[in-house]
């Protein structure tokens, strides 16, 4: 396994690109700011961008110093050749992702 570190900010960017099949074991987002923020993400296929129609969470709030787990132990997220994971928050330099993922 293999981790990807990354620092959200108020446009949705990459966290995670997939550069094969992969399978994401682990995401958290962790707000080390001391102010409450929401954050956004998103599931997005080869070719495409962040949008409503690949959004996984919209505004999820994260209080100050509040880390949050969205995958773990047997749930997976699957993904191919360049599909990615982005993500943005309410606040820049906010937050923070730690994304483990596996090649399948």
């Amino acid at each position: 396994m293999t981790i990807q570190t990354a620092v959200l900010t108020t446009s949705a960017a990459n966290i995670y690109v997939s550069t094969g099949n992969t399978a994401i074991t682990s995401l958290t987002l962790c707000n080390y700011s001391a102010g409450n923020v929401t954050a956004n993400l998103f599931i997005v296929t080869a070719g495409n961008s962040a949008s409503t129609a690949n959004q996984m969470w919209h505004n999820l709030p994260l209080t100050s110093g509040d880390t949050y787990q969205i995958y773990a132990a047997a749930e997976k997220i699957l993904l191919g050749p360049n599909d990615s994971i982005q993500a943005n928050c309410s606040n820049a330099t906010a937050v923070t992702t730690i994304t483990s993922y596996t090649s399948i």
